[in-house]
């Protein structure tokens, strides 16, 4: 399970330390997509797997789901772990992403995402201010 947020520098090259304590859920290969709200996704292979199944199983006809799968699948590129835990990021998706050289990765569950370091303070300080009505529409969740 991925939980945690870590502040890291991408390199001239585009190339990301992973944090350690997850690079053992990344070794049997890792795929990097475009995310929401401007972040990028990494998942461990398996994981991105089933979201993959679950993404060709929408029915085609309905548009919203076209430019969804289109979102996740068209952008994805598999990404190995190099010796050093360090995986690079192609500039397209840096470019999607607006991450140039102070990124966040957080772990969410089955999922790393990957910010740009300003658009997470950014994100993160709306969300904390409005926890409470998000709390709330959330209903029974919380």
């Amino acid at each position: 399970m991925f939980i945690g947020e870590f502040h890291h520098t991408l390199d001239d090259k585009g190339r990301l330390a992973i944090p350690v304590k997850f690079r053992a859920e990344l070794g049997e290969g890792a795929v990097v997509t475009r995310g929401l709200d401007r972040s990028l996704f990494i998942y461990p292979k398996a994981e991105w797997v089933k979201l993959a199944e679950k993404l060709a199983t929408l029915p085609l006809g309905q548009s919203d789901n076209r430019a969804f799968a289109r979102l996740m699948l068209a952008g994805a590129m598999e990404v190995p772990l190099d010796t050093t835990g360090r995986v690079t990021i192609p500039e397209y998706l840096r470019s999607y992403a607006g991450v140039s050289k102070q990124v966040v990765i957080t772990g969410l569950f089955n999922r790393l995402e990957i910010w740009d370091e300003e658009a997470w303070v950014k994100y993160t300080s709306r969300t904390e201010r409005d926890s409470n009505d998000i709390a709330e529409r959330m209903g029974s969740l919380v």
